[in-house]
């Protein structure tokens, strides 16, 4: 339970978690375009590339569920400032390190700062925006869209004029540090109780009721998305026989629609329903996904799936918040650790599948990982309208 903040504390609160978000995608989307310089400066292969950024996905999903944990116990801005330590301490060792396991051991503190911020800002505005939940959290997660698309324009910039990829790295410390000192002013809402964990309870309390089909939801959506993003140009190159320019402008399109679509389908939202909302998404998404892939012609509605994408994340996270579960920032924190693990098992399936079947079929596993996503919608709409829901 929390004291209600004024307007424009409220207002502070909701500028500074975009802000956050912006930070999130900026920093988050760095490591691609400056991945080639650094290999080439250290001289590694791609396996030892692969290794270095798997760091930072596994310390994505620690911190999503510690976090969680220790927001429950030591509130929203102690998880905010700690996410902002860890970017600022791991963007500075990676754009210092020499050797592959201080490099891995960076992005692994980078991850840490990214699942605590994916966890605060989300919790901040799901307690401030109760009623226009899903509006904020589908503008905020637009904010983290328009810093994934400046990141690659940034650091191609700087590349393209000798600048070091470490040199771009540490340009990301002053946005990191800005994050940091605003929220070290920022003032939250006092708390009127502490929220304490049982652990011996903890897991009924965060797999009850409805909870394991949305995390079955997040976790195949997640899936889905990052596998498109990772595998898509890929596709169109080796299968499509597009050139590189074509693959990259879809791929850019791809993340472009996502941006557009959490802006126009977060006033959507809440008029529709949380769940018809997803589960429409949804179908949009593997109409799209299941034409594109049989039919060559209509290639472009691959990156198309992206608009339709673009609102599940942030609404199946203002659905979970809604359910009203005790610790609820442990229940999040649970959330997005099956995020994470679809981010890690998505792109992998695909590359496995490709390997034995080609990358047709490969590819074709996005279908199967949202048809999966429908059947967990379906389900928790029946039943919600039974009365079953937590």
């Amino acid at each position: 339970m929390q004291t209600k903040p004024s307007q424009a504390a409220a207002a502070l609160l909701t500028t500074g978690c975009f802000l956050a978000f912006f930070v999130f995608g900026f920093t988050d989307n760095l490591k691609g375009p400056t991945l080639p310089a650094m290999l080439a400066e250290l001289n590694f292969d791609y396996g030892a590339g692969g290794n270095i950024l798997f760091g930072e996905y596994l310390g994505f999903l620690i911190a999503t569920l510690l976090t969680g944990i220790l927001a429950d116990r030591f509130g929203l801005k102690s998880v905010i400032l700690l996410a902002g330590l860890f970017l600022g301490i791991g963007v500075s060792g990676y754009s210092l390190s020499v050797s592959a396991f201080l490099l891995f051991a960076s992005m692994f503190i980078v991850g840490m700062g990214l699942g605590a911020l994916e966890l605060g800002p989300n919790a901040i505005i799901a307690s401030l925006r109760r009623e226009r939940k899903g509006l904020y959290l589908n503008l905020m997660a637009v904010l983290h869209g328009l810093g994934s698309l400046l990141a690659p324009l940034f650091a191609g910039w700087l590349l393209s004029r000798g600048v070091s990829w470490r040199v771009v790295y540490r340009w990301d410390l002053a946005l990191v540090f800005l994050f940091f000192v605003i929220f070290l002013f920022l003032r939250f809402p006092k708390a009127e109780e502490t929220s304490q964990i049982d652990f011996r309870r903890l897991r009924q309390a965060a797999f009850k009721g409805d909870l394991p089909w949305y995390y079955a939801a997040i976790c195949f959506y997640v899936a889905a998305e990052i596998g498109m993003g990772q595998w898509l140009a890929a596709f169109l190159q080796d299968v499509r026989s597009a050139d590189v320019t074509a693959s990259s402008r879809a791929l850019s399109l791809f993340f472009a629609a996502i941006m557009a679509g959490r802006f126009i389908g977060g006033f959507f939202v809440k008029r529709a329903g949380y769940l018809r909302s997803i589960l429409f998404a949804a179908i949009g998404g593997i109409f799209c996904l299941a034409a594109g892939l049989s039919l060559p012609e209509v290639s472009f509605l691959l990156p198309l799936t992206g608009f339709f994408f673009s609102i599940i994340f942030p609404t199946v996270t203002a659905a979970v918040s809604d359910l009203h579960t005790e610790n609820a920032n442990t229940v999040l924190g649970v959330l997005f650790t099956f995020a994470g693990l679809g981010g890690l098992l998505g792109p992998w399936l695909i590359g496995l599948g490709s390997d034995l079947l080609g990358l047709q079929a490969g590819f074709s596993l996005n279908v199967l990982f949202v048809f999966i996503l429908i059947v967990s919608a379906v389900i928790l709409l029946k039943r919600s309208s039974n009365g079953q829901t937590a």
